[in-house]
């Protein structure tokens, strides 16, 4: 072995793999200047540094799972296995109670408020759902293949979290779809239960997607003969206001035909006057298109003070805009690597399922969130909102991204430990061999 392999491994069984570590720390740097570069509407609210101040405060939290994780030995079945079953438990209380109670953001019922902070269990449930897969995936390979009960009791989980997650929004529902199929693939299950599985995710959706169109019109016809019926008068307009609010709620479905439809007919986006309906995404390609290849320099964006939520769902047009198109790549480099250096340690280190699903699950986690936002930033993806995993302000993203990075760097660093363990053994058993092989030939020596 050469020294700097030897290095390498030290490091590694120390801390984790250097280059995740490399990567979650130049995502932190880039999250601290873009959220104080892209927050200019935030700061006419909150003052010129407290946007960066909170920002600084989520990353630190963080960074504090980071450290207390990266040190977890996840070899503790026990510990792993109750730690995934509550962290499902917690994720199903939350979204339920969301679906009834939730706070209103951007059209539907999706955060819980919380003192000083605003928790967003959709977040949670991406970390669940690959935590909860990948148990059940290791506990049922039979023969490289993922056995029926297995498939059953993940279709179970994916319904579950999806039926949660319908009514706050359709990205996150697809986004962790898209995860679960991921999971099926990389847990060893055969293709033709994979296909089974896609054309039944495929039926379930069209009809959920079915019936809620449906019950939102009939809640539109009643809504409107419920406005219709208390008058246009100011004091009627004011007791209207509820029903709109509840009325945005319910009728999702409308709003993602529209950004459908919008989507399809993209090239009338240039011979459009900018009004509330189409803002995000014009200015979001103006931003885009007025970096260049170099970008005009950080912190001189000049479409950061117009962009509606520039500072989280379209924080990468910002990037764009301030680094170039070279920037951007760089950036979409960043988290690609980041799956390749999870697969290469799975490659290389890892002969057990568990390890191999949580490394390789979580990566795509970030990965395919990553991918969401960019792809509706730069108009892939029709809009919606995904933030950019550890570089948007928020905490509920930030929070939970942290805890898959220090997971991912306790896999990383309990791999390489087990496996020099295991070389250990081995050449401690080839020792006392050759010493056994020694004995005999010293007693045929003797004999002779």
């Amino acid at each position: 072995m050469s020294d700097k392999k030897k290095r390498l491994d030290e490091v590694t069984r120390k801390y984790g793999d250097p280059w995740i570590w490399g990567i979650y720390l130049t995502l932190v740097v880039l999250s601290i200047v873009e959220s104080y570069s892209a927050a200019s509407r935030e700061v006419a609210k909150l003052g010129v540094y407290m946007p960066a101040i909170k920002q600084c405060v989520f990353l630190a939290m963080g960074g504090g799972f980071v450290f207390l994780l990266y040190r977890v030995n996840y070899n503790n079945k026990i510990m792993m296995g109750v730690i995934i079953h509550a962290l499902m438990l917690l994720t199903v209380g939350c979204l339920i109670y969301v679906m009834l109670f939730g706070e209103m953001i951007n059209g539907a019922q999706r955060a819980i408020s919380l003192p000083g902070f605003t928790l967003q269990p959709a977040e949670l449930a991406k970390l669940s759902i690959v935590t909860m897969l990948a148990f059940i995936y290791a506990r049922n390979q039979t023969n490289m293949d993922v056995s029926w009960p297995g498939v059953f009791a993940s279709i179970l989980v994916v319904a579950l979290f999806a039926g949660l997650l319908i009514q706050s929004g359709l990205t996150n529902t697809l986004l962790i779809m898209i995860i679960s199929i991921a999971m099926m693939v990389i847990g060893g299950t055969s293709w033709r239960k994979i296909g089974i599985l896609f054309v039944f995710f495929t039926l379930i959706m069209g009809c959920v997607l079915l019936v809620k169109s449906h019950n939102d019109n009939k809640v539109q016809v009643l809504m409107e003969a419920s406005i219709e019926a208390e008058g246009e008068n100011e004091s009627d307009e004011n007791a209207s206001a509820p029903i709109a609010e509840e009325e945005s709620a319910l009728r999702r479905s409308g709003t993602w035909q529209n950004r459908i439809k919008a989507w399809s007919d993209q090239s009338n986006l240039v011979y459009q006057n900018i009004t509330n309906k189409n803002q995000q995404e014009m200015f979001s390609r103006i931003a885009q298109a007025h970096g260049g290849l170099y970008g005009v320099g950080l912190g001189n964006s000049r479409e950061c003070a117009r962009l509606p939520l520039a500072f989280s769902d379209y924080i990468y047009s910002i990037i764009v805009e301030e680094m170039g198109f070279i920037g951007g790549i760089i950036v979409l480099m960043l988290y690609l690597c980041l799956m390749a250096r999870a697969i290469i340690i799975v490659r290389l280190r890892s002969h057990r399922a568990l390890p191999s699903l949580l490394l390789i699950g979580l990566a795509f986690m970030i990965v395919f969130q990553a991918l969401f936002h960019m792809a509706i930033n730069t108009g892939v993806f029709p809009v919606s909102g995904q933030p950019l995993p550890l570089v948007s302000m928020g905490g509920s993203s930030i929070i939970v991204m942290s805890v898959a990075f220090g997971i991912m760097l306790s896999v990383s660093r309990t791999l390489v430990n087990t496996d020099n363990n295991a070389k250990s053994k081995a050449a401690l058993a080839q020792e006392e061999k050759s010493a056994r092989e020694k004995v005999k030939m010293s007693m045929k020596d003797e004999w002779k």
